[in-house]
């Protein structure tokens, strides 16, 4: 029994020894069967004792680096490379650390509240509802070369360095129950048009605000938060505890930014796709330069220009029976207006929503449209049509309004015509009335018998509407408005 009893000191003394020189360690987003950025340089980093010289082979050539003595935090930048794989990395220190099945491809980020977030199949039997078609999807879902990280939630009072997650997952049916659905639907529509290997890093929370997704230097110019995050950064108690955070501390200005963005730079990324918004509908207004200053933040921190695709909110709630009022629609408009960003895409989804649900099971042609966007902004696939038809521009002749559109396509329709619905017009009174609507061509012609002399038109602007112009290649108009009258979220903040 003794030398049993030595035998096992021994070995756990072997351990600890062991353990006291493996002292290189990596970020959890850098690891098997991960997917790297094809066609850009390639940073990977990680920790090690102060000093300490590391070694990353890959492809027959070693690239090395020096641990700083006061962080020990190490960086290589690897050159640009082509897709292909599955490759073997090879880290050393002290100790050795190998990752295999590594791809490179094409690395996306995926991010906002519950609509990403929303999984193909959840197995929390009190989480959101499958998606249509659930089973047969999971079935379906054998492809190798598309892989997933989904990063745990987190929230910090200052930026961190690293994340939690599930590690990177190989799509399989026995996995993709719980990927993110819209970006495994965008990933899988990208792998079948390009054959070209797919990474998505999902960072999403649900019910949570833009602002807690930018860093404290990206709200710099929005005094309304400027004393929040003052505070929020000095904090010293227990984030997870702390009562002095309304809402949680999910919802303070900075909080996922620091805990889910901050540690996944400087991961090369081909882009980010983003469906956040509910929760700021209250204050559309703001999110008109809170959602540009969100994209510039993150493209500041990458230092580079992200391209940056979007899901514009899908209608919900009841059909309301005279035009009205919807801060719904201006939260729509203000992420429409982002699109004078350049590298950027918006995916509308005003068709696919459900009255009764904020979370719509249709999350297949969410990605599809938002793949479309990726062909046209970031893979330059020219004669793709991306966006259905897109206001430009009205003239006045009387009763009736001329509208303009840009994105027609082969052409405009009404879906499920003849009549086109969904379009008011208004006087100076400013009030709207709604309007017979004709197609003219790549133009459409509105009027109302209640407005003789029409100054304003609005599509599609209400929480659920019921518009239906398309372009024939079957994307929905996005909404407008002619006007720049006060909303209902005028100076909310």
């Amino acid at each position: 029994m003794f030398r049993n009893k030595l035998a096992a000191i021994v070995c756990l003394t072997g351990l600890a020894l062991s353990a006291a020189h493996a002292t290189v360690r990596l970020p959890a987003l850098v690891s098997s069967h991960m997917v790297l950025q094809r066609n850009q340089p390639l940073p990977l980093w990680g920790w090690a004792a102060p000093g300490e010289a590391v070694s990353v082979s890959f492809l027959g050539k070693t690239y090395r680096a020096t641990a700083p003595d006061t962080t020990g935090r190490w960086q290589v930048t690897l050159p640009a490379m082509p897709a292909g794989g599955p490759y073997t990395i090879t880290v050393k220190g002290q100790n050795t650390l190998e990752l295999t099945d590594v791809l490179l491809g094409d690395v996306w980020l995926a991010s906002g509240q519950s609509n990403m977030q929303f999984k193909v199949k959840d197995s929390n039997p009190n989480g959101y509802q499958p998606v249509q078609q659930a089973d047969q999807e999971i079935a379906a879902a054998t492809w190798p070369r598309i892989r997933f990280f989904t990063v745990s939630p987190a929230v910090a009072y200052q930026p961190q360095a690293d994340v939690s997650g599930s590690g990177w997952q190989v799509c399989s049916p026995a996995t993709v129950a719980q990927f993110s659905a819209v970006s495994y639907f965008f990933a899988r529509n990208l792998w079948q048009r390009y054959q070209v290997p797919v990474g998505v890093v999902v960072s999403s929370w649900g019910g949570t605000p833009a602002e807690a997704w930018t860093s404290a230097e990206g709200l710099r110019h929005f005094p309304e938060f400027e004393a929040r995050v003052a505070d929020f950064m000095h904090k010293t108690a227990d984030i997870h505890t702390d009562s002095s955070l309304p809402g949680g501390p999910q919802m303070q200005p900075t909080a996922l930014y620091n805990g889910m963005i901050a540690p996944l730079q400087p991961l090369a990324l081909t882009g980010v796709i983003w469906y956040q918004g509910e929760s700021n509908v209250e204050r559309a207004e703001q999110y008109r330069t809170l959602f540009p200053a969100l994209i510039a933040d993150w493209r500041q921190h990458w230092g580079t220009e992200l391209p940056f695709l979007f899901v514009q909110l899908a209608n919900w709630r009841p059909t309301q029976p005279q035009p009205s009022e919807s801060d719904w629609a201006e939260l729509r408009e203000a992420q429409a207006l982002a699109l004078r960003l350049p590298r950027t895409g918006m995916a509308t989804t005003i068709d696919i929503g459900d009255a009764a649900d904020i979370h719509p099971h249709n999350k297949q042609e969410v990605g599809r449209r938002l793949a479309l966007a990726a062909r046209h902004v970031v893979y330059g696939d020219a004669k793709v049509v991306s966006s259905g038809p897109t206001y430009v521009g009205m003239t006045t002749a009387g009763p009736a309004v001329r509208l303009k559109f840009a994105h027609t396509g082969a052409g405009l329709l009404a879906k499920g015509g003849p009549a086109l619905q969904g379009f008011a017009v208004a006087g100076a009174d400013h009030i709207f009335y709604w309007a017979t609507a004709r197609l003219a061509g790549t133009e459409v012609v509105v009027q109302s018998s209640q407005v003789a002399a029409p100054v304003a038109v609005r599509y599609d602007w209400a929480d659920n509407p019921t518009g239906n112009l398309y372009n024939t290649e079957g994307l929905p108009a996005v909404p407008f408005r002619t006007d720049t009258w006060p909303g209902i979220t005028s100076g909310k903040k």
